[in-house]
């Protein structure tokens, strides 16, 4: 799960790490109060969006060259000004893709003076099971761009869990950033007040970039983007709770009331699959004849009737949906469950386009007679590749 950057800093201000003053605001009407709370002289209006890049970004049916999601101004009218023109409207980035992402909501923040820009971010390193920091003197920058054209500005390192956070990684911190005396000890006092919010938060990915130098010497996390371990979202309400459901895909939102693994994609067909690695592979074969998936969806292994009849619904209330191909290798969840749970959803919403089953495993013969006496326009399939070619030809066809 995402939260905005205002979110993300509030969540850091709890374990005492230095953030700006701001002000989230909702409607244009309430900028110059939030202008005025902070003060000035110098303000910061940045749209809040789940997408990098906002700072380049433009807004759809802009002006060529007119500025973009983040704009600083010494202006209090322009505080004003900049807000009536970017709440509500589509902002691209090079994350959002063509489609942007809508505004609405801005963090009115103070100014900063910034002497230097680095880059810091902690991660769970899948290979080794820890806590992993990246860091480099280049802030403010793509750091993907960094990693391919300067990567030894890149440092990282793995925190082991039976230790924790120690001062040597402090220490590694601000030797990466170049910095010594005062601000080498603050980068140490930073670097273990992150790992503490990152661990007690159950945080995937936190992102400071750039976290800055100021005029004065002292270290700032001048922006941050943080997302969570969804599976451990019971344990954080209070994380929960600062959820934008308008940011994310209405279908994604309705699969996880049914416990389903779904994820949009761009494609034409729709798959319904039972297994990460099953999908993964009937993702990659699809594209191998020639289309794209419109979906990776795992119903799981032990699924029921409803579950089934749900992920049905999603897939097939995708606009984008030419096709839907059900392959299904039954172990613990049984073949006649899902073919009963595919008519209850066909007899329902309806079936506009072709529909390619592949069922084996458990009670396959039965799942194949209830389909067969459905009274379906279902095309079966033998196996995988069978099932991939079936569908590919018949969207192609339609």
């Amino acid at each position: 799960m995402n939260i905005h950057e205002y979110q993300a800093k509030a969540v850091l201000k709890e374990f005492g790490l230095p953030v700006s003053r701001g002000v989230p605001i909702f409607k244009p009407e309430e900028a110059a109060a939030a202008a005025d709370t902070l003060g000035g002289p110098v303000w910061v209006v940045k749209s809040q969006i789940h997408a990098g890049g906002r700072g380049k970004g433009t807004f759809k049916g802009a002006p060529a060259g007119a500025k973009g999601g983040v704009r600083v101004t010494k202006s209090k009218d322009e505080v004003v000004q900049f807000a009536g023109e970017m709440l509500g409207q589509t902002l691209v980035t090079v994350q959002t893709g063509e489609a942007g992402k809508q505004v609405n909501r801005l963090y009115i923040e103070e100014g900063a003076s910034i002497a230097a820009e680095f880059y810091l971010s902690m991660l769970v390193d899948r290979e080794t099971g820890r806590v992993a920091f990246v860091v480099s003197t280049e802030g403010g920058m793509d750091i993907e761009q960094v990693a391919h054209d300067t990567p030894e500005k890149i440092v990282t390192f793995s925190v082991d869990p039976a230790t924790g956070i120690m001062p040597h990684h402090g220490r590694a911190v601000a030797k990466a950033l170049g910095l010594s005396g005062p601000q080498a000890k603050e980068a140490g006092a930073l670097t273990e007040k992150l790992y503490a919010a990152f661990t007690a938060k159950d945080m995937s990915m936190l992102e400071i970039n750039p976290l800055v130098l100021t005029g004065d010497g002292s270290l700032k996390c001048l922006d941050a983007k943080i997302s969570f371990d969804s599976n451990a979202l019971y344990r954080h309400p209070d994380i929960v709770a600062l959820r934008d459901e308008t940011e994310e895909d209405a279908k994604e939102i309705e699969a996880s009331k049914f416990d389903l693994a779904y994820i949009a994609l761009d494609g034409t067909i729709g798959c319904m699959v039972n297994g990460a690695g099953l999908a993964m592979a009937t993702l990659d074969i699809i594209k191998l004849y020639g289309e794209e998936p419109a979906n990776f969806l795992d119903v799981g292994g032990g699924a029921s009737e409803e579950k089934v009849t749900a992920a049905f619904k999603i897939i097939t209330a995708d606009p984008q949906v030419k096709g839907i191909l059900v392959n299904i290798f039954g172990g613990i969840m049984k073949c006649d469950v899902i073919a009963r749970g595919v008519i209850a959803a066909v007899k329902t919403v309806g079936l506009e386009v072709p529909l390619v089953v592949r069922l084996e495993g458990t009670n396959v013969e039965e799942g194949k007679e209830i389909i067969r006496n459905s009274g379906l326009n279902v095309i079966p399939a033998d196996d995988l590749d069978d099932a991939a070619q079936k569908i590919v030809a018949a969207v192609k066809k339609g």
